[in-house]
């Protein structure tokens, strides 16, 4: 089994854990300026960066819809003839505000010990750093959803765990890019993807191929780095 895939399932649940047991405190940002979630939340880390490019916007929504009516309507985002979208004045407020949410929520959850032998925040400076590298590595082997992604926001007193909160999303969008290049180069549209049977061959051929090109930004960190870094994030409370 490459790495690709044993690291995969250790990311989403470590990231999409974080996201989904803080689902409060990130709604709790949305009441607060009275505005409804929108594409904001998923991709502040980037978007708190630079512009999202239009081929970059149809990568990242392939599998959540890409209708922004509510953003524009919001104020939250506006976009331009080249189909380049921005965030506004407001929508960077509320983007700033979640990302410090998020960040707030995983250094209180990651430095939870339920046992002693778990590190707690202790490793969580040194998970930075490695996904960090990641993310340097993947301006070659990433996509165009990931670029957008890459390198992500961080604020001058980032916290490490605000650090390493928004460069796993970033990461994630690695696979992702991936993913889309495995099915398109098959033939497959996205509905008819998700109709293939999970024993149908040609989707465990898609998986196989997603392995080896997200494979690559792994090659960045060495044998035991890639052992730290898995285990590590596999220590993490989510």
């Amino acid at each position: 089994m490459s790495y690709a895939a044993l690291f995969r399932p250790v990311l989403d649940r470590v990231y999409v854990g974080l996201r989904g047991l803080g689902r409060d405190r990130i709604l709790a940002v949305y009441d607060q300026y009275n505005v409804r979630p929108g594409f904001e939340s998923s991709f502040y880390f980037g978007l708190l960066a630079r512009p999202m490019p239009a081929e970059s916007f149809a990568a990242a929504t392939t599998y959540s819809g890409s209708n922004m009516t509510g953003g524009l309507e919001q104020g939250m985002a506006e976009v331009d003839a080249d189909g380049t979208w921005r965030l506004t004045s407001r929508g960077r407020e509320v983007a700033l505000a979640v990302q410090r949410a998020i960040g707030d929520w995983a250094e209180e959850l990651w430095d939870r010990r339920l046992i002693g032998t778990m590190p707690g925040l202790a490793a969580v400076p040194r998970l930075a750093d490695l996904v960090g590298r990641l993310l340097e590595a993947g301006q070659v082997t990433g996509g165009p959803a990931f670029r957008a992604m890459a390198p992500v926001y961080e604020p001058a007193d980032a916290t490490a765990a605000l650090r390493l909160s928004s460069r796993l999303g970033a990461l994630r969008h690695h696979r992702a890019d991936a993913h889309r290049a495995a099915w398109t180069a098959a033939g497959f549209s996205p509905a008819e993807l998700r109709a293939l049977p999970p024993e149908e061959p040609a989707r465990q051929a898609i998986e196989d191929e997603t392995n080896r090109l997200d494979e690559r930004i792994y090659q960045a960190l060495s044998g035991s780095e890639r052992v730290e870094l898995l285990a590590g994030l596999g220590a993490l409370p989510g």
